[in-house]
């Protein structure tokens, strides 16, 4: 398949679950989660889910068991709002690298030194 349909279709699947997780989901274990991006494979038959949670490992562990444990509604709702010939399940992984970003972040605030003022400027 061309690598401009599945980058459509991994970007609708995005949108799809981002609004489904966001408004359908009432589990009390979810904490604040955002679906960074899918992946969807070649074959369309299979798609990794990529989520970001803002909290600590605890919360994070229990929101991707609320999410396995709503995979299969989520994967109907998502063959409702979706043309496709097969509805692809679904495989959430948690995407750490907002929390590296912030990370990083903060260590390269805390190691700028302030430039010297010069005579002259």
């Amino acid at each position: 398949m061309k690598p401009q349909r599945l980058a459509k279709i991994d970007h609708e699947i995005q949108r799809i679950l981002g609004t489904l997780v966001a408004s359908e989901l009432q589990d009390p274990r979810l904490a604040f989660v955002t679906v960074t991006r899918a992946e969807v494979s070649d074959d369309l038959r299979r798609c990794k889910v990529f989520v970001s949670v803002i909290g600590d490992r605890h919360q994070a562990r229990q929101s991707l068991d609320a999410l396995r444990h709503a995979g299969g509604f989520l994967r109907g709702e998502l063959g409702r709002k979706i043309d496709l010939r097969h509805t692809p399940e679904l495989t959430f992984i948690e995407d750490r690298s907002t929390e590296r970003a912030i990370a990083l972040a903060k260590m390269l605030r805390e190691a700028a030194v302030p430039a010297p003022f010069e005579e002259g400027e």
